[in-house]
């Protein structure tokens, strides 16, 4: 954790404060991009890409950085971005904006104890709070408590303080940004993010909506002993303070996880996977957000006390329509069986899969029975990779998969609808995904297809 000397005393809350950093940050990135495209006229046209990738990355860089100073909502707009806008962001912008997550300096405690003392009240002087935040993010962070007449360990999630406000206005000036710096088209897709992104950042300031999801995952997984979802502390929430009970654990990518035996991992991945196609099959519901932060694991003893999969964020919550879940359960439904008809035959019923050439299909649907080849068998699928499916069991690791299919989607005739999913997809793929790198990271080797038949 950083010194206190690093720490910020306040929050730069003030509209007109924000405006002017990011109007001033804007104007001059926007004039030295457009000082650096006038340099590149008499240029080669391979000259003029290198320079301009320069030019956009270094811009990029600048703005990222004036971002970073202010904290709050726009940080997190810029990670959001940086998190979908693959889609339809150049990739220096992408690139800059993710260093946004290496820039997440806490606010000073007596700033933060002020703000206790508003949002508790007389409440505060039941609890001993850790001076020093357990974690730090650009809406909020996190303090570790005790509850003084019982022992009870707790945490504080404490959103700061006029974030939720500055939302709205903070979205116009990231657009406003973007715009002014003459770097990013603007286009239809680029104006649906931004709204998508728009609703998840009110979502996730929220805090009765996750309190109340929280609740409903904990009696979900109440009586599956592989989760831990922590138990919300009614007593100590507000509007802008979310508390809960402290768990135990370890991050996923510890190099303790490493050392546990194969099958306890190969469990973990099992566990980790299933919570994606359970969230598909049963609940209509997904926790969005794969970051590794918002998982913990509880080491047992290797014999009566099992690992267990601490979940520990449901801030990024996404409700899907009957629609959008039948179409991705029948895709499940066909990788398992690993038949392009039936794959070209689940790509229906849907507005994106609809507004799609019939002729184009078949390559697409390859690309998900890539995608899904965990799902099936080496005697229905002979595509399968040497020595990737042993006794039923995928080697997660050895398979390469994300960057297999991002090859072949590349590659696809239907590459260009790839290239701009619609949101939904995206969330569920980016949740998959998250699985898919959970099961890499720990190097699982597991039976998914037994665990996902009792789905079908």
């Amino acid at each position: 954790m950083s010194d206190q000397n690093d720490k910020l005393k306040q929050l730069k809350t003030s509209s007109m404060d924000r405006r002017l950093s990011i109007a001033k940050a804007s104007l001059l990135a926007g004039t030295r991009w457009a000082a650096s495209s006038a340099t590149t006229m008499f240029s080669s046209e391979a000259e003029k890409e290198k320079k301009r990738k320069k030019a956009m990355k270094e811009q990029a860089d600048y703005l990222v950085s004036e971002i970073g100073k202010l904290k709050g909502s726009i940080v997190k707009i810029g990670q959001m971005m940086a998190l979908y806008g693959e889609h339809f962001l150049p990739e220096e912008i992408t690139q800059a904006l993710n260093t946004l997550n290496n820039q997440t300096v806490a606010l000073a405690w007596p700033a933060i104890k002020t703000h206790l003392e508003q949002q508790l009240g007389a409440k505060l002087h039941d609890l001993t709070i850790d001076h020093e935040p357990l974690g730090t993010a650009s809406l909020a962070q996190v303090h570790r408590a005790t509850r003084k007449s019982d022992g009870l360990e707790i945490v504080l999630k404490i959103q700061y303080p006029g974030v939720a406000d500055a939302i709205d206005s903070d979205m116009s000036l990231f657009k406003n940004m973007l715009k002014l710096t003459r770097m990013v088209p603007q286009t239809r897709e680029f104006d649906q993010w931004f709204d998508e992104v728009r609703e998840m950042m009110h979502r996730e300031v929220n805090y009765q909506i996750e309190a109340a999801t929280t609740r409903r995952f904990a009696e979900r997984l109440k009586d599956d002993p592989r989760y831990i979802v922590p138990q919300i502390i009614d007593e100590y929430c507000t509007d802008q303070i979310l508390c809960m009970t402290f768990e135990r654990g370890v991050p996923i990518n510890s190099p303790v996880m490493l050392s546990l035996p194969q099958e306890r991992r190969n469990q973990l991945g099992e566990a980790s996977l299933e919570i994606a196609v359970r969230e598909i099959f049963e609940w209509g519901e997904m926790q969005t957000d794969p970051n590794f932060g918002n998982y913990l694991v509880r080491l047992g003893n290797g014999a009566e006390t099992q690992d267990k999969i601490v979940l520990l964020d449901f801030g990024a919550i996404r409700q899907f329509d009957e629609r959008l879940l039948k179409v991705a359960r029948n895709l499940i439904h066909a990788g398992y069986d690993h038949n392009l008809d039936e794959m070209v035959t689940a790509m229906t019923g849907y507005e994106f899969f609809d507004s799609i050439p019939q002729s184009i299909k078949p390559d697409m649907a390859k690309v998900f029975l890539l995608a899904t080849e965990a799902f099936s068998t080496l005697l229905n699928n002979p595509d399968l990779p040497e020595g990737i499916m042993i006794e039923q069991r995928y080697d997660w690791k050895k398979s390469q998969l994300h960057s297999r299919v991002m090859q072949r989607a590349s590659k696809s005739m239907a590459s260009r609808y790839f290239s701009v999913p619609p949101k939904e997809f995206m969330f569920i793929s980016r949740k998959f995904i998250g699985a898919y790198t959970f099961m890499t990271v720990i190097d699982a080797k597991t039976n998914v297809r037994k665990m996902v038949a009792h789905f079908l």
